[in-house]
């Protein structure tokens, strides 16, 4: 059982190709920048154990303290920094990481705790509010990155203190006598020690793990028969009114997807992260048990049926989730506003991260190109945006419109920094996101997912086998794919994913009997033996797309490919309103053109697609009205640019991605 953390390896993308290009920059630039801002706001030092100023601030988003993700904001840079170290090796990275891996083993405590807050700033007060503070969450992450450290380094000394605060957790969780019935608030420790029981092989990290998603959500757990998070609140003397600044009303533990067991929760709600990740937990829990085990058929039909809502009547376009700021999560289906004027979009990066980590997991319960299709549209549009050309500027929230209240704009680091080293590890394994494989005595499959320039190498038995793309994807559909086995011969069959994109498709040489299951067309061992070369063409090309009509969106997207495009004001200096008022002609032409500035990429023109702008003179102090012409003024070329390009080429903040139609 393979994760991307891990299957990334075999993998190395083409010198100059797209993705190469951009995991450079985060290699060179993005790690260093990353490294002076944790040293600028003291989260390097942190685990140092000493008081720093901010631990007095009050919390923006109460009860929470500002500086309670500390301890993830380190480990995923160290995370992130290891997979980078594995494709060159830089003195200066490799100095922080072992300082810092020094500073978490000195800050550990004797019984193995090892948490900044509650070390420092609330001594005595562990695991007292597991619903609010994020304890478990920086364990987790603690825990995938020294399975990442271990990995490059060869070693245990962060994998080491991390299995003992590990056996705290297993000590003080779980169904027994004196156990603690709480599981975390925000998750992610539960995948975390389903990675790390793949490394460790103990029971006791899977039995965890388990019992964490399992009790999730259980209204009748201990002898008092009720919801942990009730008693852990009256225990901690919590007024029934002192809400968390997320929640709406009192006991809103929809928000941590704990109003129900996962396997009876009917739609998906709450914090749009949570979700992805207490999810992906789930589906390894499956992958681990099988699908056709007792676990498989209690979780199954949900993973499909929550998944299911997410996509049809939860996403944006730019494969983002989450509309509502508040709780930074999922309002009612097909509630889908594309700004903060117009009642949300919030589309957080680590979120589409999130929805490309689920869509991987189910891949490998299922191969159907449905998954692919979403973690690809992720991948180039909502997760692509968090981060700058130049590596050094960051988005949390991803509008599909401006405002004058949030422009479109970026930002070196946050408050609350989850984001920007999420990107970072993100990118350092992003090959094991490509393809996946299984290999088994002189036999090997490998279900290609996406296209990119890059190769792929198996060790399969007494040889090695490489599979090799070389393509301009995401601007030319041409993928030119080659197979070589170095030893031995190998059965090799290839599952290639047909884009639901693409109107059109070709392989050449063209096998006698195309065989697609599930949007992937198999390649027979016996074929490939016969044609080691051979092209897969998916045109590209422009066009407009809409929303569901039920989202009561009357707007049109452009798109090409699996890249979605917007304006900005920097390509229509007229625009002052955000475009809120720019009516699209859907019978526009749309003109490619290739650019090589700030980026090589294709430009979109629409030849007078603005038809005008939407003309509300007949509402002025009027409720309703019955306008004879909807439009003013005369038209214009629109130029559309891909919305991950957003914000790097100056301007005024005013994009939108969606434009009104009539």
């Amino acid at each position: 059982m393979e994760y991307p953390q891990e299957s990334f390896a075999a993998t190395t993308f083409t010198t100059g190709s797209f993705w190469a290009r951009r995991r450079e920059v985060v290699r060179k630039q993005t790690l260093r920048h990353q490294l002076k801002m944790l040293k600028d706001t003291g989260r390097y030092d942190a685990f140092k154990l000493k008081w720093h100023p901010s631990y007095s601030d009050p919390p923006t988003v109460y009860p929470v303290p500002n500086h309670q993700f500390w301890d993830s904001d380190v480990a995923k840079w160290i995370e992130g920094a290891c997979y980078l170290l594995m494709d060159s090796f830089d003195s200066e990275i490799d100095a922080a990481v072992k300082e810092m891996v020094q500073m978490i083993q000195g800050a550990q405590q004797a019984d193995g705790y090892l948490n900044i807050h509650y070390t420092v700033v609330e001594p005595g007060k562990r695991f007292t509010n597991l619903r609010d503070m994020h304890e478990l969450y920086n364990a987790g992450h603690l825990i995938e990155a020294a399975l990442a450290h271990h990995l490059y380094y060869k070693n245990d000394e962060l994998l080491s203190p991390i299995l003992k605060y590990v056996d705290l957790f297993v000590a003080t969780f779980g169904d027994q006598d004196g156990q603690l019935l709480g599981y975390p608030g925000h998750p992610e420790i539960e995948l975390a020690l389903l990675r790390l029981y793949k490394v460790t092989g103990n029971p006791e990290h899977l039995k965890l793990a388990k019992f964490f998603i399992e009790e999730r959500g259980n209204h009748q757990g201990g002898k008092g028969k009720r919801h942990y998070y009730d008693v852990e609140a009256e225990a901690r003397g919590e007024n029934e009114h002192e809400l968390p600044t997320c929640y709406p009303a009192a006991r809103s533990y929809w928000y941590q997807q704990a109003h129900k067991p996962i396997a009876e929760q009917e739609t998906i709600e709450g914090h749009s992260v949570r979700a992805m990740y207490l999810l992906t937990a789930v589906a390894d829990l499956v992958r681990i048990h099988q699908p056709t085990s007792e676990t498989g058929a209690k979780f199954l039909p949900a993973l499909h049926r929550l998944w299911s809502n997410m996509i049809e009547q939860k996403s944006y376009v730019t494969g983002g989730i989450g509309a509502i700021k508040k709780w930074e999560g999922f309002g009612i289906d097909y509630f889908l506003p594309h700004g903060t004027d117009e009642g949300g979009c919030y589309a957080e990066t680590c979120a589409a991260i999130g929805v490309m980590m689920l869509a991987e997991r189910l891949l490998r319960l299922e191969l159907n190109s449905q998954y692919a299709d979403i973690m690809e549209l992720c991948m180039y549009n909502a997760v692509l945006t968090g981060m700058s050309l130049d590596g050094k500027a960051f988005t949390y929230v991803n509008h599909l419109a401006s405002s004058n209240e949030d422009l479109s704009e970026r930002y070196e680091w946050f408050e609350c920094a989850c984001c920007p080293p999420n990107v970072t590890r993100t990118l350092g394994f992003l090959g094991g996101y490509f393809w996946t494989h299984t290999t088994s005595h002189k036999r090997a499959v490998v279900n290609v997912h996406m296209y990119t320039s890059a190769t792929l190498n198996l060790k399969v038995s007494d040889s090695t086998v490489t599979v090799t793309q070389k393509t301009e994807w995401p601007w030319n559909g041409d993928v030119e794919f080659e197979t070589c086995t170095d030893g031995p011969p190998v059965e090799l069959e290839l599952r290639l994913r047909i884009p639901s994109w693409a109107t059109s498709w070709e392989i050449a040489p063209r096998p006698d009997n195309l065989k697609i299951a599930n949007g992937y067309l198999h390649l027979s061992a016996e074929w490939l033996r016969e044609h080691s070369k051979f092209r897969l063409s998916c045109p590209m090309k422009p066009r407009f797309v809409r929303p569901n009509p039920l989202t009561m969106q009357p707007v049109a997207y452009v798109t090409r490919g699996p890249i979605v495009y917007c304006v900005e004001d920097v390509d229509h200096p007229w625009e002052q309103q955000h475009f809120k008022r720019t009516i699209l002609d859907l019978n526009a032409s749309l003109k490619e053109e290739l650019r090589s500035e700030p980026d090589s990429y294709i430009a979109i023109v629409a030849e007078n697609g603005s038809k005008g702008e939407l003309d509300t003179s007949a509402w002025d102090g009027q409720i309703v009205a019955e306008p004879k012409d909807e439009v003013s003024n005369g038209s214009k070329n629109l130029t559309f640019i891909p919305y991950y390009l957003r914000a790097n080429r100056g301007g005024r903040g005013q994009m939108r991605v969606g434009l009104r139609v009539l």
